[in-house]
């Protein structure tokens, strides 16, 4: 055998399947990206007592309600624009929401004050993402920061917005 041939086949049994298997393998990534803001198509958040969840926005319908410090229920219809939803979705890729669990529930066979349960849900046209966070879940300590983080950074925006809207 040639000193060419043993180079040639050399390439064709090292390097060829190395080739068709990055091919393979980034094509499968790009393929099943997660969750990109061209599919985006709407938010839901709620938040209260495991009973009664009377806080929620939906970002599709523009329903808005929540308790007020007088324990009175306001409703108002509240959109998002583009440019704020983008902000909650890079926050969210952020903070790795994509791979935090679904179900991230405390202990709720203790008594005492029940803690805050929040739901929070990224739709997209082919796929959705739902977490339920519950305010004395005791899991990995940076799991449980950027859950409240993410929370803190969706009613800031609400909050802004519901500003905006009443000047």
């Amino acid at each position: 055998m040639s000193s060419k041939a043993k180079k040639i086949f050399l390439a064709l049994s090292i390097f060829l399947p190395f080739l068709f298997y990055c091919i393979y393998y980034y094509g499968m990534v790009l393929k099943n990206a997660p969750y990109k803001f061209v599919e985006f198509d709407s938010i839901v958040f709620q938040y209260g007592d495991r009973d009664s969840m009377l806080n929620k926005y939906n970002s599709k319908t523009g329903d808005y309600q929540y308790l007020n410090v007088k324990d009175s229920l306001v409703k108002m219809h509240l959109h998002l624009n583009q440019k704020e939803l983008l902000y909650l979705h890079r926050k969210a890729a952020d903070l790795g929401f994509w791979d935090f669990p679904a179900d991230e529930t405390g202990d709720s066979v203790k008594t005492g004050p029940k803690p805050p349960r929040y739901v929070i849900e990224f739709n997209y046209k082919r796929k959705s993402k739902k977490v339920i966070f519950d305010a004395n879940y005791y899991g990995d300590p940076k799991l449980v920061d950027a859950n409240q983080h993410l929370i803190k950074e969706i009613m800031q925006v609400l909050a802004s917005e519901e500003t905006n809207q009443k000047k």
